[in-house]
């Protein structure tokens, strides 16, 4: 015999979570990107007293004589004892796999409305150093 739930007997979860997923809908925008560090990380304070660590990762893209890179702004808000340390003792040129949350910021430049998508860094594993022996012998 089949049962059908009534509206009464539907499981009390949020309305934004799908009935047939097993994990809680978020409400954010994950980016996943490999690239290369534009510069060594600085650690920086937000107007909020927050410490922050801050860099630069370039992905490229196409055809090596036609190759396009984008830059992308992370944000680090790990603390000294969750890896700030890791992060900041990574160098220019350090290739990384960084996965995160998307966060859209608008500011004023020249007088316009002007946006930056930016990332929350939530995970960040190191690929691969830069051959730092190697530049020393040329």
């Amino acid at each position: 015999m089949l049962h059908l739930l009534r509206p009464s007997r539907l499981p009390t979860r949020s309305l934004t979570a799908r009935l047939f997923s097993t994990s809680p809908s978020l409400p954010v925008a994950r980016i996943t990107i490999v690239g290369r560090l534009a510069a060594d990380p600085e650690l920086t304070v937000t107007s909020t007293g927050q410490e922050m660590v801050r860099y630069a990762v370039g992905t490229s893209y196409g055809p090596r004589e036609n190759r396009q890179t984008s830059w992308w702004r992370v944000a680090s808000f790990a603390k000294e004892n969750e890896g700030r340390e890791r992060v900041m003792a990574l160098g220019k040129g350090t290739l990384v796999y960084v996965e995160g949350d998307a966060s859209m910021r608008k500011f004023e430049k020249d007088g316009k409305i002007e946006s930056a998508l930016s990332i929350v860094q939530q995970k960040l594993e190191v690929l691969k150093r830069p051959d730092t022996a190697a530049e020393g012998l040329e």
